[in-house]
């Protein structure tokens, strides 16, 4: 070998030991894994259900005309205050007066007819009892005593006629007071009026339905928010459950109220059917308005003073061997492994037989985490019941790996355990 053979054969060999020592020395100095953990607290665990609504008041009514005809005045507007049988609204009444007159004349004509029937009747009886004394005294025949009586009977039958006319006659009459009373619209509730559907000058037809002139609201101080729950929730709600809602005119300021009525007509979309579940709620600081949309949370179940873990410790997997990807919140692709002893908390493989119980992962000072078995409850999609445990108040539980970005990409490698890390190519 030459000297600039044994030259090059040197550099190499000196580049290689740099590189091994070089990467002897950052696998020896490979800082330690770093869990996110979390206590277990006491507290309160609500499972509710979500529906979105429409505030409303708790009784409104429609204040209609019963007569058609031009609106001449309104004496009540949007938002006014308004009592029981306060005149609101009047239509015009110059046709009903002059039916009313010739319903009057009417009257009076049938009535003179009445009169004349029964001075008719008076002429006719006479007639009828000079005929039969007549008859008595065999001076007149039978037929004149027969046409006396029949000229009696048939004015006696004009009487009932004429009563009855005078009766159709006054009905008509009284109708057409009726209906001239109804120019005058009054409000039949206290209340405020919420909405007013005409303007004076316009014209009402009540010809096939009776025309809405204004909506009032009994009391604004008593609202409720009508929902609609599908019926796969609507099991868990009662009347009396819990409930509280925010509207977008106040998204920081919950409103609370109570289940007042789950109705049982089902109402199907697309399919789907609801039931209308219907919140009460105090308004009497009049902040809410009718028609606002409510975003409502229905409390169906709850548990004061329990203690509860995160739902991410629940979610939380840990295992070592041949890496197997399974997906873990808060963190990297979480590897499991793939033959030998499963991981007890791993309930993703256990398809066709019995669930493990739900486990979370206690970290420990020295050595690896282990995982805990818990009988759980209810949950709140954040935290979860423990029913029973080994576990006590102030536990910490893993809910995550904290990664570095630069420890993850550096020359170092991964500072993940085994069984973590990127995905091979």
């Amino acid at each position: 070998m030459t000297r600039t053979q044994w030259i090059i054969v040197g550099a190499l060999l000196a580049a290689a030991l740099s590189a091994g020592g070089y990467a002897y020395l950052n696998s020896a100095q490979k800082p330690p894994v770093k869990y996110k953990t979390a206590k277990v607290e006491r507290g309160s665990v609500m499972r509710v259900v979500t529906a979105t609504g429409t505030v409303n008041p708790v009784q409104t009514v429609q204040v209609g005309s019963q007569v058609s005809g031009i609106v001449t005045n309104l004496y009540a507007d949007f938002n006014s205050k308004v009592k029981e049988g306060q005149l609101v609204a009047r239509i015009d009444p110059a046709p009903f007066q002059n039916k009313v007159i010739e319903m009057e004349a009417n009257v009076q004509n049938m009535k003179g007819n009445l009169a004349r029937a029964r001075a008719d009747l008076a002429q006719r009886k006479l007639d009828f009892d000079r005929s039969k004394a007549l008859y008595e005294q065999d001076l007149i025949a039978k037929a004149d005593l027969d046409n006396a009586k029949t000229a009696y009977d048939t004015s006696l039958a004009g009487i009932q006629i004429g009563d009855a006319q005078v009766k159709q006659a006054e009905t008509t009459l009284n109708k057409a007071r009726l209906d001239l009373k109804y120019t005058q619209i009054y409000s039949p509730v206290n209340g405020t009026v919420i909405s007013r559907n005409v303007d004076e000058g316009q014209t009402v037809a009540a010809s096939f339905q009776t025309p809405v002139l204004f909506l009032v609201a009994r009391d604004l101080t008593k609202m409720e928010v009508d929902t609609n729950v599908s019926e796969s929730d609507i099991g868990g709600i009662t009347e009396g459950k819990e409930a509280r809602f925010v509207v977008d005119a106040y998204p920081k300021e919950p409103f609370m109220g109570k289940v007042i009525q789950v109705r049982n007509a089902p109402i199907t979309v697309q399919n789907v059917v609801t039931y209308n579940v219907v919140v009460g709620v105090d308004n009497s600081d009049l902040r809410l308005k009718p028609g606002m949309t409510a975003n409502a949370s229905i409390v169906v179940d709850r548990r004061d003073n329990v203690l509860k873990v995160p739902n991410a410790a629940l979610r939380f997997k840990l295992a070592v061997g041949r890496p197997e990807r399974v997906s873990v919140p808060a963190g990297p692709a979480v590897e499991r492994p793939q033959g030998g002893r499963p991981d007890p908390s791993d309930t993703t493989t256990r398809s066709g037989r019995d669930k493990a119980k739900p486990s979370v992962w206690v970290p420990h000072a020295e050595g690896e985490p282990t995982p805990v078995e818990l009988n759980t409850g209810v949950t709140d999609g954040t935290f979860t019941e423990v029913v029973d445990g080994p576990l006590k108040e102030g536990d910490e539980v893993i809910v995550g790996l904290e990664v570095s970005r630069g420890s993850q990409n550096g020359p170092g490698g991964s500072s993940l355990p085994p069984g973590f890390g990127p995905r091979p190519r």
